[in-house]
């Protein structure tokens, strides 16, 4: 008998990760934070890591795998949470300018979210039913 793998609750696109190895270069180890706001404050808010400082107010969703990069944490306003702990998060693209205060703003590019219904079987795996 198999183990189930464990799912993972964010993800991001090869786009995502491209935009990602270029702000490393320039602003070192990176972090994602997703509030709950209105307007850029409900899009994935990218920031040197240890620039936004997180607490018990907030939920760490995991870490991105970009290759050639540490892993890039993501965090997530715990009211927003209750909202969106059913979903798995892909962090992706689109042409644009994103918020001022995200570090990708002057690039031409915006972070974005894709979110989709986790399974049920992936529910299980990260101890939830």
């Amino acid at each position: 008998m198999t183990q189930a793998r464990r799912a993972t609750r964010v993800g991001l696109t090869d786009q995502a990760a491209e935009l990602l190895l270029r702000l490393r270069a320039d602003h070192g180890p990176l972090m994602f934070h997703q509030s709950g706001g209105c307007c850029d404050g409900s899009s994935p808010m990218c920031y040197p890591a240890g620039e936004f400082l997180t607490g018990d107010a907030d939920v760490h969703l995991g870490d991105l795998d970009v290759p050639g990069m540490e892993p890039v944490p993501v965090w997530m306003a715990k009211d927003q949470f209750a909202y969106w702990s059913h979903t798995h998060l892909t962090i992706d693209t689109v042409p644009g300018r994103g918020s001022g205060f995200s570090l990708e703003a002057p690039t031409g590019s915006r972070f974005l979210i894709r979110s989709r219904l986790l399974t049920d079987e992936e529910l299980a795996t990260l101890g939830e039913e």
